[in-house]
């Protein structure tokens, strides 16, 4: 073994999983999160300024605007929570990378670098799962 792969080892010996995958999924869940609390007033009612963009700007299509408001939304809040809990940390990140895609396509096309940022974090969850700090983990689900 060389030397380089002997300092890799030592390096990947020494840094556990689920750290890192914590920090993933609550890095990833912030910016998600926080976008759609600028989206509501109160809890969870759709701030006029969402309608209007949604109506306006945002053009998702096969959606009614005000059908595609609520569903990002809701997803920007729901989703989040369950990675950071680690709870269907799979499924949520699928979701969260589908919404990457359609706003990447359809809403910002050249938001790529900030789209790969969270590309990056996301695939990883999907591949390799919550770790071991996770409700998915407890409950015997990943």
């Amino acid at each position: 073994m060389t030397v380089i792969a002997r300092i890799h080892q030592r390096i990947t010996d020494a840094v556990p999983e689920w750290p890192l995958a914590l920090l993933l999924r609550v890095g990833i869940a912030a910016p998600f999160f926080l976008s759609g609390r600028t989206k509501v007033d109160g809890l969870l009612t759709l701030s006029p300024s969402t309608q209007y963009l949604f109506a306006e700007e945002y053009h998702v299509p096969l959606l009614a605007p005000d059908v595609a408001a609520y569903m990002a939304t809701y997803a920007e809040h729901a989703l989040p929570i369950l990675l950071v809990l680690g709870l269907l940390t799979r499924p949520a990140a699928i979701g969260l990378l589908l919404m990457t895609a359609v706003i990447q396509v359809f809403i910002i096309p050249t938001g790529w670098p900030t789209h790969l940022l969270w590309a990056g974090p996301l695939v990883y969850l999907i591949a390799r799962g919550p770790g071991a700090a996770s409700l998915d983990r407890v409950l015997k689900l990943d």
